[in-house]
C-alpha cells in the first residue's frame, strides 16, 4: 500500500526535510532531531551505524574501571598522550610499524586530512558511496565518478573498474569496503588482486570502517587487511572505531599509511587530537580480555544482523540489497516516496531511518536501515509491516 501522510504528518515531515537540508548530505543526530522537533519521540536509531552490544560492553568497562574505580577525574583532567604515543599502542596490537599508524579524531578527520594533503589532480570515487570522499576534495581536484551497477546489486565489476582506472589515470582512488550505503564487499583475495593491478596509482585509499561486520567463513572470523599495507605501500587504510565498537560519541579512528605522509601531517598539527576517553578506549581495545569479549559480541551481532536482513527481504514492498555491513540498502517497490516512508516511521513509531535520496549514484526510492539489538530489530520489522497495512 502506498505510504500516505495526514496533514499533521506532512507538517512534521517538512520540519524533518528542513533539518536534513541544514545538515547537508549527512543525517542530523538524534539529539538535534529531538531539540529541533520536540514533537518527535525517537525510540530506535536505525539511521546511524553502530553495534549496540559493543557499546554496552564498553560501558561496563568504563563503569567498573573509571567510575567505580574513581579514575574518571584523571581521564578528564589530565592531558591525553600525544598522537605518536597512542599510535604505538595501536600499532603493537595490529602488528604494524608505529611509524605507519596515525590517530584521528574520528575517521572523518583522517578522511579530510588525506583528501586535503595527499590527493592531487584527479581521484576516482565509486558511487553510490560515503559522500565525504567527494565533498572534501580540494577545488583543484577533479573527482571522477565510477558508477556501480544497480543490475549487479552495486557490486564492483573488478575488470571493468581496472580498465576504467587505467583509462582515467588518476593519482588517487577510493575503495570503501564494505561500501556505504549498500554494504557491498570485496573479499580479501579480490582486494589483493586489485591492489596488485593498481601499483601505478599513487594513493589507494581503503576505508575499512565496517570491516568487522564482514566475514568469509561460517565461523564469522575477523578479516585483517592491514597486512596488505606491508606489500602495497601506496595504500592508505582508514579505520573508524565508531561503527563496530559503538563509540561514535568519543570520536576515534586510525589510519595506516607511509611514514613520510604521517610525518607531514604531524608537522602541521594533530598533536593532541585525542581526548582522554578516546585514549582510554584504545588502550582498552588492545587488551586481550576486552577484545575477546568484543569478538564474541561481534559474532553474535553479525548473526542477528543477517537474520534481520533475511526477514526484511521477505517484505514484498522491499528489495533488500546483499550487505556485508550492519545496514541494508532497501529499495521501495510500491511507488512510495522514501522521504514519506522515513517520516512515517519516525513520526508514528519513533524509528529513525535514513532516506538515500541525496546519494549520488542511486536512482529510485531508497532507504538505509541499520541493524540494532534483536528486540529493536523485531520492533522495526513489526512497525514496517504495520505501516504497509494502513
Amino acid at each position: 500500500m502506498l505510504i500516505k501522510l495526514n496533514d499533521y504528518e506532512k507538517n512534521i515531515t517538512q520540519k524533518i526535510k528542513d533539518l536534513k537540508n541544514a545538515s547537508g548530505s549527512h543525517s542530523p543526530s538524534i539529539f538535534t532531531m529531538a531539540e529541533q522537533i520536540p514533537e518527535l519521540n525517537i525510540k530506535i536509531d536505525s539511521c546511524f551505524l553502530s553495534n549496540p552490544y559493543a557499546t554496552a560492553l564498553f560501558l561496563r568497562y568504563l563503569k567498573e574501571e573509571l567510575i567505580d574505580g574513581q579514575k574518571l577525574r584523571s581521564v578528564l583532567e589530565f592531558y591525553p598522550s600525544q598522537n605518536s604515543i597512542i599510535a604505538k599502542t595501536v600499532a603493537d596490537f595490529i602488528g604494524i610499524d608505529p611509524k605507519n599508524v596515525f590517530i584521528g579524531n574520528g575517521a572523518i578527520e583522517i578522511i579530510q586530512a588525506v583528501m586535503h594533503n595527499f590527493v592531487g589532480k584527479k581521484i576516482i570515487v565509486n558511487i553510490p558511496t560515503f559522500s565525504s570522499y567527494y565533498e572534501f576534495a580540494k577545488s583543484e581536484t577533479s573527482v571522477v565518478y565510477y558508477q556501480l551497477s544497480k543490475e549487479d546489486n552495486y557490486n564492483l565489476n573488478i575488470e571493468h573498474y581496472l580498465n576504467f582506472v587505467k583509462n582515467e589515470n588518476p593519482d588517487s582512488v577510493v575503495l570503501i569496503n564494505p561500501n556505504n550505503p549498500d554494504g557491498g564487499y570485496i573479499n580479501y583475495e579480490k582486494l589483493r588482486y586489485i591492489l596488485s593491478e593498481l601499483k601505478y596509482v599513487k594513493n589507494i585509499i581503503i576505508d575499512e570502517s565496517f570491516i568487522h561486520f564482514a566475514y568469509e567463513n561460517k565461523d564469522y572470523n575477523g578479516i585483517n587487511i592491514e597486512y596488505l599495507f606491508k606489500e602495497f605501500h601506496n595504500t592508505i587504510i582508514i579505520k573508524s572505531m565508531s561503527k563496530d565498537f559503538g563509540v561514535a560519541g568519543i570520536r576515534i579512528g586510525y589510519a595506516i599509511m607511509s611514514e613520510d605522509k604521517i610525518r607531514g601531517l604531524l608537522k602541521n598539527g594533530y598533536l593532541w587530537n585525542s581526548s582522554g576517553l578516546s585514549e582510554y578506549f584504545l588502550r582498552l581495545y588492545v587488551r586481550k580480555n576486552f577484545f575477546d569479549e568484543y569478538d564474541k559480541v561481534r559474532r553474535e551481532y553479525i548473526q542477528e544482523t543477517q537474520t534481520f536482513f533475511r526477514k526484511l527481504s521477505g517484505i514484498k514492498q522491499f528489495k533488500v540489497y546483499p550487505s556485508m555491513a550492519n545496514f541494508a540498502l532497501v529499495e521501495l517497490l510500491d511507488g512510495s516516496s522514501s522521504t514519506d516512508f522515513v517520516a512515517k516511521m519516525l513520526i508514528k513509531y519513533g524509528i529513525y531511518m535514513r532516506t538515500c535520496n541525496d546519494k549520488i549514484g542511486l536512482e529510485g526510492e531508497f532507504i538505509r536501515i541499520a541493524s540494532r539489538t534483536l528486540e529493536e530489530n523485531d520492533m522495526v520489522l513489526k512497525s514496517i509491516c504495520d505501516v504497509f497495512k494502513e
